[in-house]
């Protein structure tokens, strides 16, 4: 029996556009729609869009507000509406659960999913009528379409969603081990296949590499000993062999916590980007507190102006194991005003490594015991207030200060407007 391994998403990857034309009782398949933020300005960012607007306009992810051809009065501009994305796919993934058991569903993103529905056939028949039933219920009470890649393990069935099922009326591809010569060698482009970015296609074809069949008759020792593993699982991938097994989930033997965020304009005054790192420091302690683990080791990675002929910079320090706020705060701002070179700040991402879990408070001989351990409680009891209320229940003066972004992202989803 073959294994069956469905990847679904909702209507050709454009679920938030998807969801906008169903709340405004609208066909996904014939509204002019793009769900973008900022949208007030010329360079808002279009999130989704409909097949529509693709298809007449060129109007896809990625594309621009000055792009849109804003004389055509059918296009709707939807903001982003992260929390009822985030309701509807909820509500799909109890569809999903209807046929297949939880530890046998995958979640890839907010509107792609795995699901191995091998050991469902007994109770809902063949992966054909399950696959039809699942798109039947969605249709039914979200009135949303999916489309959706059938294949032997999560590689081809994702492959085939992507290469395929896009494009057919009724939203279903199936890959097969026996099919690859006549499918994954037929892909033409290297980066129409997932894993394959526009830089691994480069390095592969400085190669002489430049599609999916050149790549699987080269030697997997060849392409290892020239990207490592990655290369390696490149040959294998254009064989169409994954071994991953959904149900198998992968828990990493060291992680860290961290967080960044693109400024909404050029930061030029240094004592506004160091409140902007306080409040990002602020969250990521308060996760590593959730935890139960301190942190060793933190990396600071500031990004310049796009206008700047310089690029920024991104450093670590080893510091003494901790996870409060007040003691964290210091070493970043030390990081950064050792490297700043006083040019105008667009990104800041912090990040807490080597991480060790909590087994009590340490001090030091020129430690006051009380103040710290005041300062440890204090902060608990902050983190339970914001759990619960959120972070404007709770702030510091300086969040109300120029520069400030931690007010205005507590309001946000996903880094959108909820």
């Amino acid at each position: 029996m073959h294994r069956a391994v469905i990847f679904c998403a909702s209507i050709l990857s454009r679920f938030f556009a998807s969801v906008e034309c169903v709340k405004r009782r609208l066909n996904p398949l014939e509204a002019y729609l793009v769900v973008m933020s900022n949208a007030d300005r010329a360079g808002g960012l279009v999130l989704a869009a409909t097949p529509k607007m693709k298809q007449e306009h060129h109007i896809k992810t990625g594309s621009r507000m000055y792009e849109l051809p804003t004389w055509d009065k059918r296009i709707i501009i939807a903001p982003p509406r992260m929390k009822l994305y985030l309701k509807v796919n909820a509500m799909i993934q109890a569809i999903f659960r209807r046929y297949v058991p939880a530890e046998f569903i995958h979640v890839y993103s907010i509107d792609e999913c795995f699901l191995d529905i091998t050991g469902s056939h007994l109770l809902f028949g063949s992966t054909e009528e399950i696959v039809r039933k699942i798109q039947r219920d969605i249709l039914e009470e979200l009135r949303l379409y999916v489309t959706v890649g059938i294949g032997d393990n999560p590689l081809l069935a994702k492959l085939a969603l992507d290469n395929v099922a896009k494009n057919r009326d009724d939203g279903i591809a199936e890959w097969r081990y026996e099919d690859v010569p006549e499918t994954i060698w037929k892909i033409r482009h290297l980066d129409d296949v997932c894993g394959i970015g526009r830089r691994t296609a480069i390095r592969l074809q400085k190669m002489g590499i430049f599609n999916m069949y050149q790549l699987s008759q080269t030697p997997p020792q060849v392409l290892k000993n020239a990207m490592g593993v990655v290369g390696e699982q490149l040959y294998y991938h254009a064989h169409g062999i994954d071994y991953s097994l959904l149900n198998e989930k992968y828990v990493p033997v060291s992680k860290s916590y961290g967080k960044s965020q693109i400024l909404e304009k050029d930061y030029h005054i240094p004592a506004e980007v160091e409140i902007v790192i306080r409040e990002m420091v602020e969250e990521v302690a308060m996760r590593l507190r959730q935890n139960h683990v301190d942190t060793e080791v933190i990396h600071l990675s500031i990004g310049y102006s796009k206008y700047s002929i310089k690029k920024g910079f991104s450093h670590q320090a080893k510091i003494p194991s901790t996870s409060s706020s007040h003691a964290l705060i210091p070493y970043f701002l030390q990081l950064f005003r050792r490297y700043d070179e006083r040019e105008p700040v667009r990104s800041i991402a912090i990040s807490c490594g080597k991480l060790t879990l909590k087994t009590g408070l340490q001090l030091n001989l020129f430690e006051d015991a009380t103040r710290t351990l005041n300062h440890e409680q204090l902060e608990v009891t902050v983190d339970k207030i914001r759990t619960r209320y959120g972070f404007k229940s709770l702030m510091h003066a300086s969040s109300l200060l120029n520069g400030a972004t931690g007010l205005k992202r507590s309001e946000m989803v996903g880094g959108h407007k909820g």
